[in-house]
């Protein structure tokens, strides 16, 4: 069954003469776990606040289990738990209010309501932080609020923006978790942004990628990926401000100060490494490409 459908659908802000989205056509299906990738500025968090009615395209058409937006405002929101980057609604409201009464809201009486509240407090272990109001926690806590928020009452879907921003190795790892055991055992169909595909890639069933406001790529990993499959991924790590010497013709990946990241034919690997010198870098990691250099195919292309 496809949950969204979604026609054309461009978006151009006002001031602007290029679209935030441009032309865009996607279906969702239920039960499934999608992905979307994609720079600052790709268009990934105006595409979802369209898809939770946040934003009127510009033009184009969304449909959420057939019916479409523009005609019943309320479908959304008993059928989708949102998690947006930000949500100053919740500040003058501790974790357990904020749980309890997105729950109520979403239909449960309050004892269903208190329990759906211990439930999510527990899930995510954060029941030292059940009285603590939202402005007092830190920027992690705060997206774990956000989380649990979005999954009170047990929405069909889940559509999260950058759900692991802010959180340590442990959080993200629980994350994950979570949204995969959500997907195995109640079936939610779940969409989220992120700039994590190498972690991302652990639960995703398929992924959209976008650039300049278009999906440029959208299928399954494995499929999308015989575009690099002949691809070799090469990370250096050395001193910032002493870059090593590397050949020419490689185009290169900054990731960071003094971390490097080159994408290789497979027949040209051993001649690269041996073109290294070792005493010019701490380190270096050569294996097969990932989801994150398929998004670097697709994103980045001229």
């Amino acid at each position: 069954m496809i949950v969204y459908e979604i026609q054309n659908l461009s978006k151009i802000y006002p001031g602007q003469n290029y679209p935030a989205n441009d032309n865009i056509n996607l279906q969702i299906r239920q039960g499934e776990i999608f992905g979307l990738l994609g720079d600052n500025g790709a268009g990934k968090s105006t595409l979802v606040k369209q898809m939770v009615n946040l934003l009127r395209p510009s033009s184009g058409t969304i449909r959420l289990r057939e019916r479409p937006l523009t005609h019943t405002p309320m479908h959304v929101p008993l059928q989708v738990g949102y998690m947006p980057q930000d949500s100053a609604a919740l500040n003058n409201l501790t974790f357990g209010e904020a749980l309890y009464f997105t729950a109520h809201l979403r239909g449960l009486s309050r004892q269903q309501a208190r329990q759906e509240r211990d439930r999510l407090l527990t899930l995510w272990q954060t029941e030292e932080l059940r009285d603590r109001y939202s402005s007092r926690l830190s920027g992690g806590q705060r997206r774990l609020l956000r989380l649990a928020v979005a999954m009170a009452g047990q929405p069909p879907i889940l559509i999260l923006d950058e759900p692991t921003n802010d959180l340590d190795p442990q959080r993200r790892k629980l994350v994950w978790d979570v949204l995969r055991e959500e997907n195995q055992q109640r079936g939610t169909t779940i969409i989220f942004i992120t700039h994590d595909a190498i972690e991302a890639e652990k639960v995703i069933q398929r992924v959209g990628i976008m650039r300049n406001g278009k999906l440029v790529a959208n299928g399954r990993p494995s499929e999308l990926k015989q575009a690099v499959d002949q691809k070799l991924r090469l990370e250096l790590f050395f001193t910032p401000g002493q870059e090593p010497d590397v050949p020419a013709h490689l185009p290169k990946h900054v990731v960071q100060a003094g971390h490097w990241l080159f994408l290789l034919d497979w027949a040209e690997g051993t001649a690269v490494l041996n073109q290294l010198n070792l005493d010019q870098i701490d380190d270096f990691r050569l294996y097969t490409a990932t989801l994150e250099d398929l998004y670097l195919h697709y994103a980045k292309r001229p």
